[in-house]
């Protein structure tokens, strides 16, 4: 953003110190921190530069896009690596408020294909450069199905015996083959590939955490 400072998710950085932290510029530049800001209610990170950056982005008004106004960011989903980020495009489907250690954060959700690695990025509205909101995540869509098969696959016993039994959505317990529990799978993914949701916290909230770093 202006004044060099640079902005991702508090999940992004956890565990690491700012020393520990680098960052790749779209031209192929190393940027190094010297010192890092966390908010995790809010799950947000400020990391400031060893060196001043140049250039950055705008924050927007602290305002509600309508539903159905296009929104983009520009980020690294899945195994992009880049350099240069890429963008991708949805519209705002509704808003949410998050409980989130004894606060509320306001999150605007959106209708578009973020992915794990857009994490951290910016929000627009389309047509606009001003920052509305930071991307944090993709919602999953998919039952408790998923995570069982996955778990049970990864079960060496079930490996061995080619069986394992797991919860069904209707709450009865089934015994099922690997075969069986891998096109369960299959079939919930093919049924909900065209549902992507994902959010972004609301620009208010990264201002507040901002105005909060006197010190940083």
């Amino acid at each position: 953003m202006k004044g060099g400072i640079v902005v991702t998710n508090e999940h992004v950085v956890r565990g690491c110190a700012h020393h520990e932290i680098e960052a790749r510029s779209p031209l192929g530049e190393t940027i190094q921190f010297k010192s890092l800001a966390t908010d995790p209610g809010r799950d947000l990170a400020l990391l400031r530069p060893a060196k001043t950056l140049s250039g950055g982005l705008d924050l927007g008004q602290d305002v509600n896009p309508p539903l159905g106004t296009p929104v983009t960011t520009w980020g690294f989903p899945l195994i992009y690596n880049g350099p240069p980020p890429i963008l991708s495009v949805g519209y705002v489907a509704g808003y949410t408020a998050v409980p989130s250690g004894g606060t509320i954060v306001r999150h605007i959700v959106v209708n578009g294909a973020f992915n794990p690695g857009n994490s951290g990025g910016p929000l627009f509205m389309a047509n606009d450069n001003k920052v509305v909101g930071v991307v944090v995540w993709k919602q999953r869509l998919l039952s408790q199905l998923v995570p069982t098969v996955i778990g049970g696959l990864k079960n060496p016993k079930a490996s061995l015996t080619g069986t394992f039994s797991f919860t069904m959505p209707d709450g009865t317990v089934r015994p099922v083959s690997n075969e069986q529990a891998v096109a369960l799978v299959l079939e919930e993914f093919y049924d909900t590939v065209q549902v992507v949701i994902g959010e972004a916290i609301a620009v208010s909230e990264l201002k507040a955490f901002i105005a909060a770093q006197s010190q940083f």
